[in-house]
């Protein structure tokens, strides 16, 4: 569509290319009639490449690629992209359904550098509303331009998180005023600079903090440095994967989780983790391996330490060491332990991009101020005009990062742009229920809706 002026207006701008809106670009790419664009600041897509260890795999099988779960037939699989590249056999050999961190990573490579509407290099700078249209400022290798675009998807995903108790030791280091203390988000790049220091503490009980403890305490004997591994938590909880429980990644229990009352939703959130922030049972069971078979030989230089809250952190630049004060969550009792090394485990947080800040009232909130997400991913304060890719953990719940879930967020959202129901998207697929048999008989929202067009 265009002005009068004929410039062309987007049916949807999608700002941020992560595996979320990578995925809406793949499944929209061959739709008559729907009109999008991706913008990514990046210079090309690239998923978390500080943690790319080797060994380290999805949590999640290959059918929770971009596409799969949405449309089986579509080119943009992950099956297709082994094909295309030689390697489904291999794969098939291997009788190993949860892809390569770094494999999954060359795979959204591949489909984003067959998709025409992904523009990298682009930064949205600013965006207003006026006549029902969404003016996006943006820089990109053609210099300044502006975009325009009925809807908007933001997907512009989640950034290192940083307890405040860590934020000045990690800020002075930054500014090398301090000592090596960073987020596990730049590991890899890091690495050999930590591994020259006498000592390591690692902050942190999910999955990245145990798939760093695990390398590094394999590579300990060789550098010599004493290393910790310190987590809040009780202890050092595997990721509850059982088939019953993976129901509860599926509609009927967003649902139900998007149905409850804000306060109950924010108490399922803190008490849902192992759900989704757990590690993955066989390396916990690895690294208890390794520990018993250094043990052998004597006592292994290393500490696990739980229920270890951190409360504050100095850094001594005439010791060299980093002193991590630290509180017991059941003992009620302080210690403190020095590391010449810190790097932070601690996960990921959602903060609203900036170029919002032109358009707060066209934005639904909730008492807290966050978005107010409704059941079809929409946070406008019109019905289906600005969608958000991984920002509504708070009114969807735990499988808001999960990948599985992507494909069925994406056939919503283009549900709501097109009008119609360009990919199947199933309402029923879980063998238990999650809310009272007296509600058995009220369809959801989502059932009732009535769809207008484009």
């Amino acid at each position: 569509m265009s002005t009068p002026d004929n410039r062309r207006i987007y049916d949807f701008a999608a700002v941020g290319v992560g595996p979320f809106n990578l995925g809406l670009a793949a499944l929209s790419e061959p739709v008559e009639g729907v009109d999008g664009i991706f913008l990514e600041r990046r210079e090309s897509f690239d998923w978390h490449p500080g943690m790319m260890l080797e060994p380290a795999h999805l949590q999640v099988p290959f059918m929770a690629d971009l596409v799969t779960l949405a449309d089986p037939t579509s080119p943009y699989s992950f099956l297709n992209f082994l094909k295309q590249t030689g390697r489904l056999y291999r794969f098939y050999i291997r009788e190993n359904f949860y892809p390569l961190r770094a494999e999954y990573n060359q795979y959204c490579q591949w489909v984003a550098g067959q998709l025409p509407s992904v523009r990298f290099g682009t930064a949205v700078l600013d965006v207003t509303h006026d006549d029902g249209v969404y003016r996006l400022s943006v820089s990109g290798p053609e210099g300044p331009e502006v975009l325009l675009a009925r809807r908007l998807v933001l997907g512009t995903g989640t950034s290192p998180y940083v307890p405040e108790a860590a934020a000045d030791i990690v800020a002075d280091a930054a500014a090398g005023r301090g000592g090596v203390a960073f987020h596990n988000a730049d590991y890899l790049a890091r690495k050999a600079e930590l591994q020259q220091q006498r000592s390591i503490t690692i902050l942190g009980s999910g999955q990245s903090a145990a798939e760093i403890y695990y390398e590094l305490l394999q590579e300990s004997e060789a550098h010599g440095y004493q290393l910790n591994w310190v987590t809040r938590s009780g202890r050092f909880f595997p990721l509850e994967y059982t088939k019953l429980t993976l129901e509860m990644t599926s509609p009927e229990y967003v649902d139900y989780f998007h149905s409850l009352p804000q306060h109950q939703r924010d108490h399922l959130n803190k008490t849902q983790k192992n759900l989704y922030k757990g590690i993955n049972s066989d390396l916990i069971d690895a690294i208890y391996d390794l520990l018993y078979t250094r043990s052998i030989s004597g006592m292994v230089d290393t500490q696990l330490l739980t229920h270890s809250s951190l409360t504050a952190a100095q850094w001594d630049p005439e010791a060299g060491i980093h002193t991590l004060h630290l509180q017991h969550g059941e003992q009620g009792t302080s210690y403190t332990l020095d590391s010449e090394a810190v790097v932070l485990a601690t996960g990921y947080g959602y903060q609203e991009p900036g170029f919002l800040a032109g358009i707060q009232d066209r934005i639904a909130r909730d008492s807290a101020g966050r978005f107010a997400v409704d059941r079809t991913y929409s946070t406008g304060v019109e019905p289906g005009e600005i969608f958000v890719q991984n920002a509504e953990l708070h009114t969807h719940g735990f499988v808001t990062p999960d990948l599985g879930m992507g494909a069925y967020r994406n056939s919503c959202i283009l549900r709501e742009i097109t009008g119609r129901e360009v990919y199947p998207v199933e309402r029923s697929i879980a063998f238990q229920q999650f809310g009272s048999p007296a509600g058995m008989g009220a369809q959801s929202d989502v059932e009732n809706r009535t769809w207008v067009p484009a």
